[in-house]
């Protein structure tokens, strides 16, 4: 029996009153052939100058607020705006790079942590796996091996801890220079990717947006490699959601610390959902490879730094309060918070792997044991090429789009 596809009402005229299947939806429009090309971004001094520069000037000040409020203000933001109004020189009095050393350890706690990844990335055995192909023909060649990564780099961190080789929960104390150490690391990296794809781009997915704003901000290649390593891999996979891990485990030992080597139920919780989620997102790495982050998206400040900063401050700042505020959660609070959390978790997970599944197999395959209702829409390049995209509506993406999303939240 062949996947059920559904019809598009773009199309009035039907060519089949099959209940099994109908129409082949044909969508309205030419795609370029540089889908990634950011058409559009330039169409006001909004969109293609101001609002990326204000992004680029107010992100990495929030992410040193962020630790900082959680560090040194108990969570309490209405007070950082008190002081703030009081003293207009608040941000350059707490940002940690402004004052005293280098910050040798945070430097040393980064790059020992980057070099790691990169040799899991090279030298971890995996299966090939391709991702989609773009308009101009490139396709994207990667080993398999995110789980084994994710695996071996916590079983290392315990380690090195365990053994008494180096104390993880120095990460904490000296997460504010972390955290400004990597600023300067992602806006350097980025202004690097910016060169490199004006003189010498991976592949020919790239070119530029006719301002540099906007080539350091969107991107200038879709797919750059850097010696071999794919960068949005490491930036997004084995830096930004790895370290959210290696983060979680490191303030996790600072908590233990402050509580006599007891590790608060509240912090466990927290830490062993996120680390979950986590292994969840390894376990379908492939799968994100495949999403429109990675086929849309070029390697710039919006995704790089994003991986690079953002994810670190942000996804782990629940952790990072927690580890110094921990509050009492009794048994049946932390039950269901626990089985809240994981029903949550695979939820999210199901649906993402839904659609890998089904992109996968070309709809043939089951969703909640039936075949697959689907569009099949019919696009046509900028090139003449007529090209086709499955749109899944079954299962999870027949709730709604995108419907993970909710379970995430």
């Amino acid at each position: 029996m062949a996947p059920r596809r559904r019809s598009s009402r773009r199309r009035s005229a039907s060519t089949s009153s099959s209940s099994s299947s109908s129409v082949v939806s044909d969508v309205p429009s030419v795609v370029s052939s540089d889908w990634s090309g950011g058409e559009g971004l330039g169409s006001s001094s909004f969109r293609s100058t101001l609002g990326p520069v204000l992004l680029m000037i107010l992100t990495p000040c929030w992410s040193i607020i962020m630790w900082y409020v959680s560090s040194e203000l108990g969570g309490d933001f209405g007070k950082f705006v008190t002081m703030s109004l009081s003293d207009p020189y608040l941000l350059y009095k707490i940002w940690p790079t402004f004052h005293g050393p280098l910050s040798y350890p945070a430097w040393f706690q980064i790059l020992s942590f980057m070099s790691f990844q990169l040799l899991l990335m090279r030298v971890v055995p995996g299966a090939s796996f391709s991702g989609p192909t773009t308009p101009k023909g490139n396709t994207p060649v990667y080993t398999a091996n995110g789980l084994q990564c994710y695996a071996l780099t916590l079983a290392a961190l315990v380690a090195v801890d365990s053994l008494g080789l180096y104390d993880i929960s120095l990460v904490y104390d000296n997460f504010g220079h972390v955290l400004s150490c990597l600023n300067v690391f992602a806006l350097g990296f980025c202004l690097f990717l910016y060169v490199k794809g004006a003189v010498k781009p991976s592949t020919d997915d790239a070119g530029t947006n006719g301002s540099f704003i906007m080539d350091y901000y969107w991107g200038v290649e879709l797919y750059p490699e850097v010696l071999g390593w794919d960068v949005k891999m490491f930036t997004n996979c084995r830096c930004g959601m790895m370290f959210w891990s290696v983060g979680e485990l490191c303030f996790a030992k600072h908590s233990m610390n402050a509580h006599s080597g007891v590790l608060p139920l509240g912090v466990w919780l927290s830490v062993t959902l996120q680390l979950i989620y986590v292994l969840k997102f390894f376990r379908w790495e492939m799968g994100y490879m495949c999403s429109m982050d990675i086929q849309v998206d070029r390697a710039g400040y919006y995704l790089c730094w994003g991986c690079l900063v953002w994810v670190p401050s942000a996804y782990t700042s629940h952790a990072f309060y927690l580890a110094a505020n921990a509050t009492d959660v009794g048994p049946w609070t932390g039950a269901a918070i626990a089985v809240g959390g994981w029903t949550m978790i695979w939820m999210n997970y199901d649906c993402d792997w839904q659609r890998f599944l089904f992109r996968q197999t070309g709809g043939e395959c089951t969703i909640l044991g039936r075949k697959p209702e689907y569009i099949m829409a019919r696009y046509t390049t900028d090139g003449g090429e007529e090209k086709t995209s499955l749109l899944l509506l079954s299962g999870w993406w027949g709730v709604s789009k995108h419907a993970g999303y909710n379970f995430v939240i």
